[in-house]
C-alpha cells in the first residue's frame, strides 16, 4: 500500500468535494445530515484568495484532506479572532502582525483508522509549503490535556496558543486557536 500526498487544483477540489467532505464527517463524527451544507461551504471556500488544498491517497482511496486560504479582514473568521483577542486584552503588536499576514488552515482531517501515522503531518507540510504568508493559524476543539492526535501534530509543528477556550459565535464548543511562523521548520518534516 502506498501513500501519496497530492495538491488539488480548484476544479479537482470542487469536483471531489463530496468525497472530501465524507472524510471530514467521518473523522469528526458529525451527522451525515450536514453533508450538503458542508459541500456548499467548501466549494465556496475554494474561491478565496490563496486557496490551497491537498489530499492523502492510500491505494487510490482518499484518507485525508486539508485546505486553507489567505486570512482576510473581510472574513467572519478574522472578525471572530479579533473579538477573542480584544476580550483577552489585546491584540498585542505581535498579534496584529500575525493577523495581518496569515494563511488560515481551514480544515485538516484524516480518517480514524489512518490517524497517528504521520499523514496529517505530511499534508500540513505540503499545504503550507511555499506559502507567502508569515504565519499559519488554525482552530481545533479543546480536549482535556490536549490528548489527541490533532494537538500532538500541531504542537510538533511549532503551533503555539493565540487563543484558548474560545467560543466562536454560534458554537458552544471551546476551541484552541493556534499559530506558527512560516515556513514550517524543515527539521520537523521527517
Amino acid at each position: 500500500m502506498s501513500l501519496t500526498i497530492r495538491r488539488l487544483s480548484i476544479p479537482e477540489f470542487t469536483t471531489n468535494t463530496p468525497v472530501l467532505v465524507d472524510v471530514y464527517i467521518t473523522a469528526m463524527k458529525y451527522q451525515h445530515s450536514i453533508r450538503d451544507t458542508r459541500i456548499e461551504v467548501w466549494r465556496r471556500n475554494s474561491q478565496n484568495p490563496g486557496f490551497t488544498a491537498v489530499c492523502a491517497l492510500k491505494d487510490d482511496e482518499v484518507v485525508g484532506v486539508a485546505y486553507g486560504f489567505y486570512g482576510s479582514p473581510d472574513h467572519w473568521w478574522q472578525h471572530q479572532l479579533r473579538r477573542g483577542l480584544r476580550h483577552k486584552g489585546g491584540p498585542t503588536a505581535e498579534e496584529v502582525d500575525i493577523i495581518q499576514n496569515y494563511f488560515e488552515v481551514a480544515e485538516v482531517h484524516v480518517l480514524p483508522g489512518f490517524q497517528g501515522h504521520g499523514i496529517g503531518r505530511k499534508m500540513m507540510f505540503e499545504l503550507l509549503r511555499d506559502q507567502p504568508r508569515s504565519h499559519a493559524i488554525l482552530s481545533t476543539p479543546e480536549v482535556e490535556q490536549e490528548s489527541n492526535h490533532a494537538f500532538g501534530l500541531y504542537r510538533s509543528l511549532g503551533f503555539s496558543d493565540l487563543l484558548r477556550h474560545f467560543r466562536f459565535d454560534g458554537d458552544q464548543r471551546e476551541f484552541a486557536v493556534l499559530t506558527t511562523a512560516l515556513p514550517l521548520r524543515s527539521a520537523q518534516s521527517s
